[in-house]
């Protein structure tokens, strides 16, 4: 009890001033004559005949203050509901360290490529929908990239949010075609920076590696060395296929020479950067294993201990209550009542 009352405060304490207007209104009350005093109304009617004309009877020096009192609880009590009366609270913590998981997602034009079915892209985007699936517990991220990166989710708890963002994943979302996998690393690296101090960061590339960068390994390396592991879902097959064209008239897209353009999965190029940045390479496969083991290397990554601990007081507002007495007593003036005239002989 001792602790309620000590931590007992009001959160807006302005609003006591308001208080402070009982008083003129109990001043005028007491300078100002009563009903049957005034001698302009009775200029017009008789004393004993005023309430018939003006509808209302005799106002007693009792009932007047009985009224004012009554609007001086309820003024009272709104004015301290409205003050933000106070005297419980929690701590809670400001940021919670946790696994963070940022997916870089390839939209290039060679994710349309058939040799695995139905496409790449559909498959990569199967993938994804397995990983959020099976996910508890990883707060996970969304960059989807071609030439450019986009940010299609930031950093979230709710995996509902990024399943409905799937079918947007499409290489219509770039003008210029191409994979440029350094600046989605670089959009990923400013989604961690905002992240809690003592989480554990990873990313993971779902791509067919078909990109042409100096570099990257060395990226990696630096991210990895920084605490960001990296792991790499390759989609497609290293024989590859043709890539389809832009245009319905052009079926695939040509080379010089007038041959289609080929694209395999540069699966020894994806091994090496999952390498360089201490994290797994895998082929996606029709099955579940591979993102699921995917979360287990994320999981297995120890929380660091946080240089801060962060916390906010997060006070139990109880402006209700007094907000519920001034209700009750407003109920009795909402009743349904005859006038009643008192008039002498």
């Amino acid at each position: 009890m001792d602790s309620i009352i000590s931590g007992f405060h009001f959160s807006e304490p302005v609003w006591l001033w308001a208080l402070l207007l009982c008083i003129p209104v109990a001043l005028w009350l007491v300078v100002t004559p009563r009903f049957s005093n005034n001698d302009r109304l009775r200029n017009y009617a008789d004393t004993h005949l005023l309430p018939y004309l003006i509808g209302r009877s005799e106002i007693t020096p009792g009932k007047r203050w009985k009224r004012f009192l009554r609007w001086t609880g309820i003024w009272v009590m709104l004015v301290l509901a409205m003050a933000g009366p106070r005297w419980d609270f929690r701590d809670e913590q400001l940021f919670k360290p946790g696994s963070n998981l940022v997916v870089l997602f390839d939209i290039s034009r060679s994710m349309y490529v058939t040799d695995v079915r139905p496409d790449r892209l559909s498959r990569a985007r199967q993938e994804l929908e397995d990983l959020l699936g099976q996910n508890r517990g990883v707060r996970i991220g969304l960059i989807a990239f071609a030439s450019i990166a986009h940010v299609v989710s930031p950093i979230t708890e709710d995996m509902n949010s990024i399943r409905r963002l799937l079918s947007a994943l499409d290489p219509g979302l770039v003008r210029l075609q191409g994979s440029r996998l350094s600046f989605a690393l670089e959009r990923a690296e400013q989604l961690l920076a905002g992240q809690p101090e003592g989480s554990t960061n990873s990313l993971l590339v779902i791509s067919d590696g078909d990109f042409d960068e100096e570099g990257l390994a060395q990226r990696l390396n630096l991210l990895a060395s920084n605490g960001v592991r990296v792991h790499i879902l390759g989609i497609g097959t290293p024989e590859g296929d043709a890539v389809p064209g832009p245009r319905p008239n052009s079926p695939w897209m040509m080379q010089s020479n007038g041959q289609p353009v080929v694209s395999p999965l540069n699966e020894k190029q994806l091994q090496d950067l999952a390498t360089a940045g201490g994290g797994i390479y895998q082929r996606a496969d029709y099955r579940d294993k591979d993102t699921a083991r995917v979360l287990a290397q994320v999981k297995t990554q120890p929380l660091l201990n946080a240089a801060t601990d962060e916390r906010t007081r997060v006070w139990n507002e109880r402006f209700y209550w007094l907000a519920g007495l001034a209700l009750l007593l407003l109920l009795p003036l909402f009743r349904r009542s005859q006038p009643s005239y008192r008039a002498t002989d």
